[in-house]
């Protein structure tokens, strides 16, 4: 029996993987260095964390989440999403009681239920930002220009800020009104009429065609803010222009979880297809309250590994290899590969990525892996080379080369190197 990843999941392999580190890199650079300290939380939680904190009308909790019972009878589930475990960790610990706002990021891979295509898995890798315990449109500004200052970092190009406000709760419950009513009158399934009811804000973020053609017509959350959501949605937007990131006004933004209150953004890439979506955010003012912690007005994001790989190989951004070695080692015999085994050894430790050839393999065959591996320069010790006390150092690029005595080797390659 042979086996295969479950549907909906994939493999990273070299040489491609090492552009998923080189993205989580990139992406949580900006962030550390803004002061940002790394959390970790368990990949599971307990499954009322979820359903109470993304919210029991979502697509997430009623369809995608991955729950089961643990020996102990407790439900569990496998996080489908990283912003409820990084507040559920504040409060549990009581950072809240330190200095304002606590900025916390983190990376890791997150598990929804969800129909596989391109772009779109059960198993994703994201990289996410959160600063807690303030209201202060600065806040918002800093994390967008974070996030965006991570991908431009990556050399993509196309990569668009779409940017709205959600109001809060003095504000939004107008609105609410205004969008029932509207959408009461709208030829929809039985479902989605419940979820009118629960929370009308889910049907704006309905990608079925058939929905989408008839929300044409339907009340804008940015006609009916209040004046305090207004001036915050200025001031963030008048920031951000400061800073010279670009964005375009989405007053038909919706994220898909419910903790979301005032700035709510996404960043979408156009060569992606269906699955525009790169990574996005908002705040969340409610949801410490609402998984039974005190008040923390919140905002954060979450940006989508996978999808900025996907994205920077549809603006050719990815060459054959991220990484490569800088030195390969070729030993002709078995006593040069005992000598040049600590050789090696010693280079990795100097700093520079070095492999060798294994398996006893002829000059010809150790070649083509030198050549493979990327490296600019070979290192060649022969039994002739043994008897001098030196090895042939061959730059890959022009083919010259040179013996080195062994003694050397380690300062001549940094220098060539450095």
């Amino acid at each position: 029996m042979s086996f295969q990843a479950p549907k909906g999941t994939f493999d990273w392999l070299p040489p491609r993987s090492e552009w998923a580190l080189l993205v989580r890199d990139a992406l949580s650079a900006p962030a550390r260095r803004a002061g940002y300290g790394y959390i970790e939380t368990p990949a599971f939680e307990d499954t009322a964390l979820f359903s109470r904190g993304v919210g029991e009308s979502t697509d997430i909790v009623t369809k995608e989440m991955y729950t089961f019972e643990s020996r102990g009878g407790q439900s569990l589930t496998l996080r489908p999403e990283g912003t409820a475990s990084v507040v559920r960790a504040v409060i549990e610990h009581g950072l809240y009681g330190g200095a304002l706002p606590i900025k916390l990021w983190y990376s890791g891979s997150y598990f929804r239920y969800e129909r596989a295509q391109a772009g779109r898995y059960r198993h994703f890798s994201q990289v996410g930002a959160e600063a807690l315990g303030a209201e202060d449109p600065a806040l918002d500004a800093e994390l967008i220009v974070l996030a965006a200052d991570g991908y431009a970092s990556l050399g993509l190009k196309n990569v668009r800020l779409l940017l709205n406000s959600l109001g809060c709760k003095e504000c939004r419950p107008a609105y609410r009104a205004a969008l029932q009513d509207f959408l009461r009158g709208l030829d929809l399934d039985e479902t989605t009429r419940q979820r009118i009811e629960i929370n009308p804000l889910r049907v704006l973020d309905d990608k079925r065609p058939e929905v989408r053609a008839q929300l044409v017509g339907a009340p804008l959350v940015t006609d009916h803010l209040c004046g305090a959501c207004k001036a915050y949605h200025e001031e963030v937007r008048g920031l951000l222009g400061a800073a010279g990131v670009a964005y375009t006004d989405d007053p038909r933004l919706v994220r898909g979880l419910d903790y979301y209150t005032r700035t709510t953004f996404e960043f979408v890439h156009d060569g992606l297809g269906a699955q525009s979506a790169v990574g996005g955010g908002g705040r969340y003012d409610g949801l410490s309250e609402m998984i039974g912690g005190p008040p923390l007005p919140s905002v954060g994001w979450a940006l989508g590994v996978d999808r900025t790989v996907l994205a920077m190989e549809a603006e050719g951004l990815i060459t054959e290899r991220a990484g490569h070695v800088d030195v390969f080692a070729i030993p002709l015999g078995e006593e040069a590969r005992r000598r040049i085994f600590p050789l090696v050894s010693e280079l990795r430790r100097a700093g520079l990525a070095v492999d060798m050839a294994f398996g006893g393999r002829g000059v010809k065959g150790a070649m083509k892996a030198a050549d493979r591996s990327g490296a600019r320069y070979a290192l060649i010790l022969g039994e002739r080379d043994l008897e001098a006390g030196a090895v042939q150092v061959k730059d890959l690029t022009t083919a010259d080369q040179t013996a080195v005595p062994l003694a050397e080797v380690v300062e001549v390659l940094k220098g060539k190197l450095s």
